[in-house]
């Protein structure tokens, strides 16, 4: 993840760690779920193939995650941080566990 994003929605608030950050790099993507899970994190990710499986097998097995959303690689830092600022502002951590979120559905102003 760019650090310009990370500290972007660092400087508004937002409680973010990165892949890196947690020594986590290189881990498979269910993973990646199962640490963000246990540490009650929402995962952001641009791998919409590989994490659309993983959320309909956590679905079908009725396994729980804190939430995925799914970012286009195509926007700008400043149009996904309008984007996931928009999302935060509809639902709580609460609302997300279990759900599979595109970011696409929220549009930048």
């Amino acid at each position: 993840m760019d650090h310009r994003f990370v500290g972007a929605l660092r400087a508004r608030g937002v409680d973010v760690t990165t892949a890196g950050e947690l020594n986590t790099t290189g881990f498979s993507d269910e993973e990646q779920l199962i640490i963000a899970t246990q540490q009650r994190r929402v995962f952001y990710t641009f791998n919409i193939g590989d994490f659309c499986q993983l959320h309909s097998i956590y679905t079908t097995e009725k396994r729980t995650h804190s939430g995925i959303i799914i970012s286009s690689q195509d926007y700008s830092i400043g149009e996904q941080m309008r984007r996931v600022l928009k999302l935060i502002a509809t639902k709580s951590a609460h609302d997300m566990e279990n759900q599979l979120v595109f970011l696409s559905a929220y549009l930048g102003e």
